[in-house]
């Protein structure tokens, strides 16, 4: 009688992805070099961010304590791992014993035509749209002025951890950017098979290493919003007070309001910052001039 020598698709998961990631080196999967490791190959923390997931998530699927990974989760870890097609078929048969569920479709995100309006309307508070990734889905003039300094404007992430401007801009930009990795990961908890944040956090995690080293802990909460000290180019210090609101018709999208205290220095900086990126009004003609 034949007996199947196999391991137990449980316990047999997290000795493959343990053998599998000590294969990798950092150079392998992108990452700097930083002197000498206490590990062979990658550690879980960099296994965990580069496939866009969190560190106790990857942590349970090594420890055999998540039985039911996505789809979507396995194929990047095959990505990180480098896995060659006989062992992603053994991953997956690991991993998804009782068989696989279909990928979930991208989330195509939009923004109401009434809340495009509400914000255009606000001629001296700069407000924007952000969806449950970060990405920036509408802005009104101001918050266009605001941050026009920066060259990347798609994704509030990509701009705190890729753009050189965050570095001036904010007098705090390390806190700045707690605050929106401690938001991404709550997300990622919520939808951990979402294809743009596994995307989002890949990319993020092979281009910052400061990224890559927030995103190994592990926030309980999202920190507050405080007023942010930021510098403008043109219209200098600027303390703005940051609001962020959930949208109830659209879950995962947030309103974000930047506001300055009546009558202060700030709120001059915003008037100046709008009177300069205001369109301009096209000259009409003198009706009976021109009839002459």
């Amino acid at each position: 009688m034949h007996n199947d020598t196999r391991p137990d698709p449980v316990e047999g998961l997290g000795q493959f992805l343990r053998s599998r990631r000590e294969r990798i080196s950092p150079a392998d999967a992108g990452l700097p070099s930083t002197g000498r490791r206490r590990v062979p190959g990658l550690r879980r923390d960099e296994v965990a961010a580069l496939a866009g997931v969190s560190p106790s998530y990857y942590s349970r699927l090594e420890q055999a304590r998540e039985l039911s990974p996505s789809v979507r989760v396995l194929d990047a870890m095959a990505r990180v791992l480098r896995l060659q097609d006989e062992e992603r078929r053994e991953l997956f048969r690991l991993a998804r014993p009782a068989g696989r569920r279909t990928k979930s479709p991208s989330r195509v995100e939009r923004v109401r035509p009434h809340l495009r309006q509400l914000i255009e309307g606000w001629t001296r508070t700069p407000a924007f749209i952000i969806g449950h990734a970060q990405d920036l889905l509408a802005t009104n003039t101001l918050a266009d002025a605001l941050y026009r300094d920066f060259t990347q404007h798609d994704n509030v992430l990509r701009m705190l951890f890729l753009d050189p401007a965050a570095k001036t801009f904010y007098r705090s930009p390390e806190r700045a950017r707690h605050r929106a990795v401690a938001d991404l990961q709550q997300s990622a908890a919520s939808t951990p098979e979402d294809p743009r944040i596994l995307e989002l956090v890949g990319e993020l995690s092979v281009r910052s290493g400061e990224f890559r080293s927030l995103w190994a802990r592990e926030y309980t909460r999202v920190p507050p919003y405080e007023v942010k000290q930021m510098h403008h180019s043109v219209v200098g210090d600027l303390e703005l007070r940051h609001e962020a609101l959930n949208i109830r018709s659209a879950p995962g999208q947030q309103l974000i309001i930047l506001q300055a205290e009546p009558d202060s220095p700030s709120a001059d900086g915003l008037a100046l910052l709008g009177s300069l990126s205001a369109p301009e009004v096209p000259h009409q003609q003198n009706p009976a001039r021109g009839a002459q």
